[in-house]
């Protein structure tokens, strides 16, 4: 092998790595979790890490409005039947662009933030604070649960040439994994990462 062809092959397997790190780094990831009992009810707090892609972060400054669902549920095994989920919980966060005022607006269950900047955009869309995803009485204190929690951009909610366009691009499927932890009504419930 020529001098030429090495030093080819080795400039685009590094443009090949930098190119991957780019594209994972694309998507919602989970940084904290915490479950806190509040009187009778818990609360849910979490933060996720959002990193859109620039095609998203382009349509959302030309005026497409984003929706991005949480869903939490809690489900306890049972070998005789199907698992019980004595909890399920959902909440939508609007994200949108005003371009009279250059700021991004952020409208969750009656809160509404504005940001100057997306980054604090997404910061603000992806803080869940003291969010009641169930109440003591839908627990038995003997037994141990399954939390688990995802986050995702709702497809369903965009208009409808977007949504053909999110079918066949990648970068329009922005989704967490669904997080899996073991939860006591009895003891701590604090995750960080």
């Amino acid at each position: 092998m020529s001098q030429s062809i090495k030093k080819f092959l080795f400039l685009f397997l590094m443009a090949l790595g930098i190119f991957s790190t780019t594209v994972s780094a694309e998507g919602i990831k989970l940084k904290s979790f915490e479950l806190e009992k509040a009187d009778n009810d818990w609360l849910l707090n979490a933060s996720f890490q959002i990193e859109l892609s620039p095609g998203l972060e382009d349509a959302v400054q030309k005026g497409v409005v984003l929706y991005f669902q949480t869903e939490f549920d809690l489900t306890r095994s049972r070998w005789y039947w199907f698992d019980e989920k004595p909890a399920l919980a959902q909440r939508q966060t609007r994200l949108s662009y005003q371009p009279l005022t250059q700021q991004y607006r952020i409208a969750s269950e009656g809160f509404t933030f504005s940001a100057k900047t997306m980054s604090e955009a997404l910061q603000a869309v992806g803080s869940i604070g003291g969010w009641r995803v169930m109440e003591g009485s839908q627990l038995d204190p003997s037994k141990s649960y399954i939390a688990s929690m995802r986050m995702n951009l709702d497809l369903s909610k965009l208009p409808k040439p977007f949504q053909v366009n999110a079918l066949n691009n990648r970068d329009w499927n922005v989704s967490s994994d669904w997080y899996r932890f073991p939860f006591s009504s009895t003891g701590p419930n604090l995750i960080k990462r």
